[in-house]
């Protein structure tokens, strides 16, 4: 059970802008696609939140982006779970770049989670928030 997930990737060339280096909207979807990847590693797949009947929706993200990632270059999301509340959830991220240890962004996403027929909030169910270890301040990346 990883506390801290890390989700590697190659960035492609259709994810740069017109600057030439990674467009702001590639980070939202790398966040994303770690925090399904750690769930599912969780043992929480969208089929087993579907079996539930709930899953998780984001509230709000932050981005601190603090240097530039290129075509080709490696790229590690590392995320966890930073705290679990009654509907919420705060998952941070920090990004890099493995080859030269660059910190790409750090970040942060504030999940809901909410039953899918009424599509409203709805308490965290106990067995998911037992899969997560919550990782304190002084012991992230």
């Amino acid at each position: 059970m990883p506390a801290i997930y890390q989700h590697r990737l190659i960035v492609p060339d259709d994810a740069l802008d017109e600057q030439g280096h990674v467009n702001n909207v590639e980070y939202v979807r790398w966040m994303q696609d770690a925090a399904l990847a750690h769930s599912a590693a969780q043992g929480w797949t969208a089929e087993r939140y579907r079996e539930i009947g709930g899953g998780w929706v984001a509230r709000s993200h932050w981005i601190e982006y603090l240097q530039a990632a290129y075509a080709g270059d490696e790229v590690v999301v590392h995320t966890w779970v930073a705290d679990f509340r009654k509907v919420r959830s705060l998952r941070k991220y920090k990004i890099v770049r493995p080859k030269d240890d660059t910190v790409l962004a750090v970040a942060e996403t504030d999940w809901a989670f909410i039953g899918y027929e009424q599509r409203g909030p709805r308490r965290i169910p106990p067995e998911v928030a037992a899969a997560f270890v919550i990782v304190p301040a002084d012991q992230e990346p």
